[in-house]
């Protein structure tokens, strides 16, 4: 007889069913599942302390983490995380994943926010929260959690897609609960929080900015970039070279493209070849990177309604954007392409907001990849201090008929069809003057 049997004869009780034992512990179970939480986790100063204050709120911890090409130390994060109380610590391999289903979709869209921003972590995160949800799936948790601020745009792309994902999800934002932010009013207030909880960090008070890395990007922000009037320091930058200490010999690539995805580049002088995207993707970084491509420094608007300043460094993405661009005027349609133009407009504000999984950005997707069908063929570039240039272009589908164009040969063209052509667009032209002449008599 078990010692629980043991105990409930001593108290008059009968022993317990095995289907009664079965109902206990899935009680047991659902109340422990029903206050475990997922928490994206980074092993920094914020999330390092909101773990140990969700343990000391009654939660059990799972820190997560996704790997989509940061460098990062892994196996030490989940040691710190363990240490700290997390129950255990998951990190989901999705770099992969983060270039053929986030990436080559941004390029084909020529995803750029407001000009200029090749939405490096706003493509990240909707590959991080998938990945996230799955594993709050996998182990029953109700409850997710972040470190977000209350006045940025993640904590909107996080959780966005978490509610698309997983319509009954709960998400835990403490950089938006009272109890939270008026009891960690700063930084300050955290590193006595972290030193009274031995909590090891690898940064300290006096770290002059904050960043984000994954494949695509590093963004700098906060700190002494909060002046956006001063200079980001020379030693900031991690993924790319100061273009004027880069090397004064260019490297000449060729891309080719099929239906607008990137699917080989090689080195015309060193005949290095990739087909793989992963490893594609990161040879284009390797390479940008050395010769100081990609680095921006700007200021954009927060979907919440704030401006912020950021310093940005996307080698491989600026690389591949220039070259999809050539590849697409070059057998895309005219008007086709106008249209296209606006709807990688809304692309990129739909991805910025936060919006990946919404309805309209699926139909945006698709829409934008229908328009990618004859965007094939391949463009040289030439990499050098900080530039990207084109030399030149091929294609099968091409519409460039050189016959057609040349200034030594007419082809299949009238000239004399040209002046009624002129006069036509020249009407309306021609009416607006003269009733501007009529209203200044």
């Amino acid at each position: 007889m078990s010692t629980e049997e043991k105990a409930n004869v001593n108290c008059g009780k009968k022993p317990m069913s095995t289907e009664e034992k079965a109902n206990v512990e899935q009680t047991n179970r659902m109340t422990s599942e029903s206050k475990r939480v997922i928490l994206a986790y980074s092993g920094g100063l914020d999330t390092s302390c909101i773990l140990v204050w969700l343990i000391e709120e009654g939660y059990d911890v799972i820190a997560f983490c996704a790997d989509v090409g940061q460098e990062e130390d892994f196996e030490a994060a989940k040691e710190k995380a363990k240490k700290l109380g997390a129950k255990k610590m998951i990190v989901a391999d999705v770099s992969r994943e983060f270039v053929t289903d986030f990436i080559w979709p941004g390029i084909q869209g020529n995803v750029t926010y407001e000009d200029r921003y090749l939405l490096g972590t706003a493509l990240a995160r909707p590959c991080i929260a998938k990945a996230m949800i799955k594993v709050a799936n996998e182990e029953g948790a109700q409850y997710i959690s972040h470190g977000a601020t209350g006045k940025g745009n993640d904590q909107i792309r996080f959780e966005l897609a978490a509610y698309a994902l997983h319509p009954s999800i709960k998400v835990i934002s403490p950089w938006r609960m009272p109890e939270f932010f008026n009891r960690f009013k700063g930084r300050k207030d955290l590193f006595e929080y972290a030193k009274l909880h031995n909590i090891s960090l690898p940064v300290n008070p006096k770290a002059p900015w904050s960043m984000d890395a994954n494949l695509m990007h590093i963004s700098y922000e906060s700190g002494v970039l909060e002046n956006p009037n001063t200079e980001a320091p020379k030693d900031m930058y991690q993924m790319t070279t100061d273009p004027e200490k880069s090397p004064d010999e260019a490297d000449v690539l060729s891309i080719d493209f099929e239906n607008g995805v990137p699917v080989k580049v090689t080195n015309q002088k060193t005949k290095e070849s990739m087909t793989d995207p992963l490893e594609l993707f990161i040879y284009l970084n390797k390479i940008g990177g050395k010769h100081g491509v990609g680095r921006i420094d700007i200021v954009e608007n927060r979907f919440i309604g704030m401006k912020s300043r950021g310093v940005y460094e996307t080698p491989g993405g600026t690389i591949l954007l220039v070259a999809h661009t050539d590849i697409e005027v070059f057998t895309m349609d005219r008007e086709v392409r106008r249209i296209k133009r606006d709807l990688d407009i809304k692309f990129a504000d739909q991805v910025y907001r936060g919006f990946w999984f919404s309805p309209e950005c699926e139909f945006t997707r698709t829409c934008i990849q229908k328009s990618q069908d004859g965007v094939t063929g391949s463009v040289n570039l030439k990499i050098y201090k900080g530039c990207v240039y084109v030399l030149g272009r091929t294609s099968p589908t091409s519409l460039y008929n050189e016959e057609l164009v040349s200034m030594d040969v007419q082809g299949d063209y009238e000239p004399t069809d040209a002046t009624g052509f002129i006069k036509i667009n020249a009407l309306r032209l021609r009416e607006f003057q003269r009733l501007r002449s009529l209203s200044n008599k």
